[in-house]
């Protein structure tokens, strides 16, 4: 294993009826005044929103609220909210939603006490060294961001999907986890999270340096479960224990601790933020067409990792005379996989076009440092033209 330092820090309540602590947590981490963020009706037809303002209420909490964020988050929901967060001197900010909504929070506790744009942190002309502390409560299984030291907001001036730098200032304090609130997705959207999990997990597995036997196994764990659990929560969305598999999952997937000492790759997110930026697909959905044909691409640079894939998540009969062949079955299965959780698996599966691949190269070529990206096998502007052209089938 490679040299590491693991931070973190955030306190986790899980199970049914875990919201009820909300406004104790917040109470423990310092809170007052509290500005509440989140996206659309689909809190309210669950009764997160219900639960979760009860349990502000009770504990004395005054609140604000900034409602409507949207799926690959935008700036203009960060300003606004940094605008309000100012205005109502609140002092702590509380998302109640998914990836989107927790990183438009994070985003707003940056930015609230920053006097320039939030915008620099990601360009890299400012560095992250105070926030408004964040809590979660979580009602979809996907991103990780409940746990993660990680953000990734879409700048609408240039239509830039970008991550900031990573930083544990921007671990959230406490998140609440109950998995009944996931109950009412989607099967689309509970697939599209399972997918998204999935590739935090594999950014993490396919690397280079030897002797990480632990976190392969526990790599490996996290993708059978999510293979196991999200079929049943698909085919009965009340099946608790599925979704409780598929939430804990998520978060372990992207709070690192199944990356330590490894070199990641984030290859297959790099490419996938040109698909939803151009697009505005679902991450996940981006991710299920870029993540196979990735694995295609590079598979030959160290075939042995991608057989043990094969034999360890998916089950395959291991060719020990001919190695590439289990390999090759085991991206075959992951593809599958995904189609049969009805995820899209080509560019025209999500409406995007093989004409556009030179413009999104290009795109990604406006951010600093852009080219060349990928931790397992560098990419550069070719090899990225030549993945995008294998999600085109």
């Amino acid at each position: 294993m490679l040299p590491f330092t693991f931070y973190s820090p955030t306190l986790f309540a899980f199970g049914e009826n875990a919201e009820a602590q909300t406004g104790q947590l917040i109470r423990r981490f310092g809170g007052s005044r509290v500005l509440l963020v989140y996206g659309g009706g689909s809190v309210k037809r669950s009764g997160a929103y219900d639960a979760v303002t009860a349990s502000l209420r009770e504990a004395g909490l005054p609140f604000a609220e900034l409602s409507g964020v949207q799926p690959n988050p935008r700036s203009g929901k960060v300003y606004e909210g940094i605008a309000l967060a100012r205005q109502e001197k609140s002092d702590f900010l509380l998302a109640l939603g998914g990836g989107s909504v927790i990183d438009t929070a994070k985003a707003i506790g940056c930015g609230a006490l920053y006097d320039g744009d939030f915008w620099d942190f990601f360009t890299g002309k400012a560095k992250i060294e105070a926030t408004l502390p964040v809590g979660t409560v979580l009602t979809i299984a996907a991103a990780g961001s409940e746990g993660s030291d990680s953000m990734v907001i879409t700048q609408e001036a240039g239509n830039l999907k970008w991550g900031a730098p990573k930083t544990d200032v921007i671990r959230p304090k406490f998140s609440v986890l109950d998995p009944r609130f996931t109950c009412s997705l989607p099967a689309y959207q509970t697939a599209c999270g399972t997918t998204d999990m999935m590739a935090h997990i594999c950014e993490r597995y396919f690397t280079n340096p030897p002797d990480v036997g632990l976190t392969d196994r526990l790599c490996e764990a996290l993708l059978k479960t999510a293979v196991e659990a999200a079929p049943r929560a698909i085919a009965d969305p009340n099946d608790l224990s599925a979704r409780g598999d598929l939430m804990w999952t998520g978060m372990l997937a992207h709070n690192n601790s199944c990356g330590v000492g490894r070199e990641q790759d984030w290859a297959s997110h790099q490419i996938e933020h040109e698909l939803s930026a151009f697009y505005d697909c679902a991450h996940g959905a981006g991710l299920a067409v870029v993540m196979p044909a990735w694995m295609e691409f590079v598979m030959d640079h160290d075939i042995a990792r991608f057989a043990r894939f094969a034999v360890n998540v998916f089950g395959c009969e291991m060719d020990y005379a001919h190695p590439e062949r289990t390999a090759r079955e085991g991206i075959r299965r992951m593809r599958a996989f995904l189609r049969y959780i009805g995820m899209p698996t080509s560019l025209s599966d999500i409406g995007a076009r093989a004409e556009d691949i030179d413009a999104m190269v290009a795109h990604r070529a406006e951010k600093p440092n852009g080219f060349p990206f990928g931790g397992f096998v560098k990419i550069g502007p070719e090899e990225m033209r030549a993945i995008l052209r294998l999600c085109d089938r």
